[in-house]
């Protein structure tokens, strides 16, 4: 059950990062570029974001040109496990189901899920999504699809391939809610402000890692040291200065979860 919009075509876009690192072969790193402010494209449909910048700084660190993979999110294990791509950093929930198909570095943020829900929604938290006649929205592939799946058995569950479509659902009357982290859920309300309510305090705890092959071990190694390194020098709060100011300043007065 669900409705499914056109999956996101694959492109590839070779990054100037490091003159050096010409001869060396190139860091094939996968994303969603769909994801602002995280993975996105700027007005000449260039990749930015966090964690276009997160790719960079590691293929520079690594002394490798960057050649970013924009794949659609679903499709991102799948890439990594057949060598299409290097690594993943693409908002990626480090989970144990995923964790057997793929290795993790050690996690870089820390978020969790929480609810977009309609203005006059009956649902005010977690526990109000499993009841009949209730529609939840969720973006296929991700950890809240996941959640719902398993856990919602009277609900409808409204799969969709792109977040936005899903938030249009909650902001038409036509879902109840929808699930997802709690950054992209603040955004979102804002966005839509008279047709929306935002439940920001995550109902489960995530965090996001860069996704590696199973015994890639040097390259996740690398990807840690760097990780280690980038933190210690300011490189996340940078990030999220540059990024993310409204949502700092706004999850910390809530005592809401969400840091680098």
């Amino acid at each position: 059950m669900g409705s499914f919009l056109r999956p996101l075509r694959a492109a590839s876009f070779v990054m100037a990062v490091a003159a050096t690192a010409a001869a060396s072969p190139p860091l094939r790193v996968g994303m969603e570029l769909s994801y602002p402010p995280f993975e996105m494209t700027d007005p000449q449909g260039r990749p930015t974001g966090v964690s276009v910048r997160l790719a960079e700084a590691l293929a520079r660190q690594l002394g490798r040109p960057l050649v970013i993979e924009n794949i659609a999110f679903d499709g991102l294990i799948p890439a990594l496990k057949t060598g299409k791509i290097d690594c993943i950093i693409s908002s990626l929930t480090a989970t144990p189901e995923r964790a057997r198909a793929i290795a993790f570095s050690a996690p870089y943020l820390k978020t969790g899920l929480a609810l977009l829900v309609g203005r006059e929604s009956p649902v005010h938290s977690a526990a109000d999504l499993d009841a009949p006649g209730r529609t939840v929205a969720v973006k296929k592939g991700t950890t809240g699809h996941q959640y719902a799946a398993s856990t919602l058995e009277r609900a409808r569950l409204l799969v969709l391939d792109k977040e936005s479509a899903a938030v249009m659902e909650v902001a038409q009357g036509k879902a109840d809610a929808f699930v997802y982290d709690s950054l992209s859920v603040f955004r979102s309300q804002r966005r839509h402000p008279d047709t929306t309510r935002a439940i920001l305090r995550p109902f489960r705890e995530e965090t996001w890692a860069i996704g590696l092959r199973l015994g890639d071990d040097d390259l996740r190694r690398q990807v840690d040291e760097f990780l280690d390194a980038f933190r210690r020098d300011g490189g996340f709060e940078r990030l999220g200065d540059e990024f993310l100011p409204d949502e700092k300043r706004a999850f910390k007065e809530q005592g809401i979860p969400f840091y680098f």
